[in-house]
């Protein structure tokens, strides 16, 4: 393969592209921070959504989840015209668009206004993600940097979804709601200069044709599933409008694996998800992104509610996640090098399932120590799970399709957090309320109340307070403590299924990721060349 086909400088040569790709990797980062911290940035706003907008739990879900809809609809797409009209100009396109959507959202006086706007949102995220990491790949060709690089993209990226619910609650302890979106704009604007003026332009020379099927079939069976997934709470699992949805989006994604099988032109290699690596990468990222999405989802409401600390508190207290994240996630690539790309992806997601086992024996005055332990492995896990596991994806795929490989690597990213906020969700939010109704019972609540607690944790604070004012303070105390003992058997129950499949996760990762980091990455010209490194040719011609 001749990579300088796949890069296209423009005004930069060669020499100057490899000089500063270290500057390069900084811009990419920050593009990939702020489009990632923005999945996160709105959860600590949830409750305040509550009050502002008056939301229901359905829109608080659809606040989070519209944006990760269009985001995970469009990825595969995306990363195809990016490929073929060139990736920096989708980058820049894609910033502008988000930012835009960015300041009106934080303009919006009804919950539906912000729904649509964080969907908007999701569009200009589709088009910037797939693009930072395919640029990462054909600017970093040394097969020894290259998963450093990925790495410290992998960091950025777990560190943006970790910082955001301390991000949010410092805008919101000192500004209004819509400073969560609002912020997006200068650091959009400053990331659009640094693009222009840094990121070569790249692009994949060998496409000769579109591929308008595959591509119409991938954003609505993609599209379509996630919808199922995240209205399937509301629907029910087992309603006929649930089940349609399901068999439609599978029947449209068997569709697009047949017309890409036969297209001599497709959208994506759908041969490459025979790659068991390269499966097993794709489900690891996607199962480490449901337990963290699942996990973020809840903590933030637990730290308000259930042990009152107000926006910034609560942000602040997550903070111990992002440090293990970010004490992890660089170091990943080495340790894969030297112990295995299995061991580590799978060390990483044990050490997920262990934090959420730990989650689940969480109570309502637990120690904050205990919840720091419980962030340490939970933290510490994603950081070692992201990178190699990407690495793996990525590595199995040439740099000219890098943008549909990181499309891949994204859409099972933003598909394990929708899972994750829906799935989980959906568990605590049926466990809570049940439990809710057996906790009141006897308590004289009427059931107008009743229906308002049991709709959201937010509704139930304010149901809390009125009866606190109508009939006394003890009757309000019995209610809280009612409220806070149907929170915490909802988190046990969804921490515990969640940390169940994060097992089955790591025994995956253990049974197919490759034994040696970057053995996947080695093509079959450099093993015949003997350009490969021995270890991983071997490897690679088993």
């Amino acid at each position: 393969m001749n990579i300088s086909n796949a890069v296209r400088p423009g005004d930069l040569d060669d020499d100057q592209i490899q000089a500063r790709r270290w500057l390069i990797l900084g811009v990419l980062c920050l593009s990939v921070f702020v489009i990632v911290i923005d999945g996160t940035i709105v959860n600590v706003a949830l409750p305040t959504l509550v009050r502002e907008l008056g939301a229901t739990t359905s829109q608080l879900q659809w606040v989070v989840d519209a944006y990760t809809l269009v985001f995970a609809g469009l990825l595969l797409a995306a990363g195809s015209l990016g490929d073929r009209f060139g990736r920096k100009g989708f980058l820049i396109a894609g910033m502008a668009l988000f930012g835009l959507f960015s300041g009106l959202g934080a303009l919006a006086t009804s919950p539906g206004q912000l729904i649509a706007a964080r969907g908007a949102m999701g569009i200009g995220a589709a088009l910037i993600f797939p693009a930072t990491l395919a640029i990462l790949v054909n600017v970093f060709r040394d097969p020894r940097e290259r998963p450093k690089a990925i790495a410290l993209w992998a960091a950025t990226s777990g560190l943006s979804v970790a910082l955001g619910p301390v991000s949010g609650g410092f805008l919101l302890e000192h500004f209004f709601w819509g400073s969560v979106l609002l912020v997006n704009v200068p650091i959009v604007l400053i990331a659009i200069v640094l693009i222009a003026r840094f990121v070569p332009t790249s692009r994949d020379t060998t496409i000769q044709r579109f591929d308008p099927i595959g591509m119409l079939l991938s954003v609505v069976g993609v599209s379509l599933l996630v919808w199922a997934v995240i209205e399937g709470p509301t629907n029910g699992w087992l309603s006929i409008t649930s089940l349609t949805a399901f068999a439609v989006s599978i029947a449209l994604l068997v569709a697009f694996i047949r017309v890409e099988r036969r297209s001599s032109h497709p959208m994506l290699d759908v041969s490459v998800f025979s790659n068991a690596r390269f499966s097993a990468g794709s489900a690891s990222v996607t199962i480490a992104f449901f337990a963290l999405f699942g996990f973020i989802f809840m903590v933030t409401q637990y730290f308000q509610f259930v042990r009152g600390y107000g926006t910034l508190s609560a942000g602040v207290h997550t903070v111990p996640f992002a440090v293990f994240t970010g004490i992890a996630a660089p170091s990943s690539a080495k340790l894969a090098a030297r112990f295995g790309t299995k061991r580590i992806v799978s060390l990483g997601l044990t050490m997920m399932a262990i934090g959420l086992f730990g989650a689940g024996a969480l109570g309502a005055d637990s120690s904050y120590l205990f919840v720091v332990l419980v962030m340490l492995f939970l933290g510490g896990g994603l950081g070692l799970v992201n990178a190699p596991a990407t690495e793996a994806i990525m590595g199995s795929l040439s740099p000219e399709k890098a943008g549909v490989g990181s499309a891949v690597n994204d859409t099972t990213r933003e598909l394990g957090g929708t899972l994750g906020v829906a799935i989980v969700g959906s568990l605590f939010s049926s466990v809570y309320s049940s439990s809710l109704a057996d906790g009141v019972r006897g308590l004289g609540l009427p059931a107008s109340a009743l229906a308002a607690a049991k709709d959201s944790v937010g509704a139930a604070m304010v149901v809390v307070a009125r009866t606190g004012e109508t009939a006394g303070p003890a009757a309000g105390a019995a209610v809280k403590q009612a409220v806070d003992n149907a929170f915490m058997d909802g988190f046990r129950v969804a921490s515990w299924v969640a940390a169940g499949v994060t097992v089955v996760g790591a025994l995956l990762a253990y049974r197919f990721l490759p034994a040696v980091a970057g053995a996947h990455a080695a093509t079959h010209d450099e093993v015949l060349s003997g350009a490969a490194d021995p270890e991983v040719a071997v490897l690679h011609t088993v």
